[in-house]
């Protein structure tokens, strides 16, 4: 199906999906569009903002007029993809466009924090989307097992580099560094190695 069809279908679920009770989303995946539910745990959204803390502290010095923030979609219409990451580092400017989705050619590094009930999402299908997208720098935080995987380098559907962490590492991630020893595990009372 041509991504125009996807879009405007997508377009349709998301305005069904405001009259329905919950937070919900909208992706364009590798089967077409899909609506799923957020429902995203405190520890999610706890690591999500160190991330992001950390991260708008260090763009005006590495990347002037870049910002990271949750929330907005990415979408490239060539491969006929729309993700909402976590959070994503792009042109300040960005937010103030017409439109729902960012342009993924604006975009230089996404943020996942796997989530219990769907991990291959992060692990599979977005592992290749993003690389495919042109996305610089791929970050998947794992709260189920303390682990952090920092991928780069696109290639096709891949990263041609994968450096593992744990949580309590100083992480390298593209031109910054992110502190990990507050990030927590789910279902754990601090962040107790595996």
């Amino acid at each position: 199906m041509e991504y125009g069809k996807m879009r405007a279908i997508a377009e349709e679920l998301t305005a069904y999906a405001e009259r329905l009770e919950g937070s919900w989303t909208v992706e364009i995946g590798p089967s077409g569009p899909f609506l799923a539910m957020m429902s995203p745990s405190k520890r999610h959204e706890g690591t999500i903002r160190r991330i992001r803390n950390q991260l708008n502290d260090q763009l005006p010095t590495t990347h002037p007029g870049y910002v990271c923030e949750n929330g907005p979609e990415i979408e490239h219409p060539e491969i006929g993809r729309m993700r909402r990451p976590d959070a994503v580092v792009i042109p300040e400017e960005a937010l103030d466009e017409e439109g729902l989705a960012v342009d993924a050619t604006q975009v230089l590094a996404v943020i996942e924090i796997v989530s219990p009930s769907n991990p291959d999402n992060d692990y599979h299908e977005k592992l290749a989307e993003y690389p495919a997208m042109g996305i610089a720098h791929y970050l998947i935080v794992d709260p189920r097992t303390g682990t952090i995987e920092v991928h780069s380098e696109p290639c096709g559907d891949r990263y041609r580099h994968k450096d593992p962490y744990i949580f309590g590492d100083t992480v390298p991630f593209g031109s910054w560094r992110l502190e990990t020893a507050s990030f927590r595990r789910y279902g754990k009372a601090g962040n107790e190695p595996r």
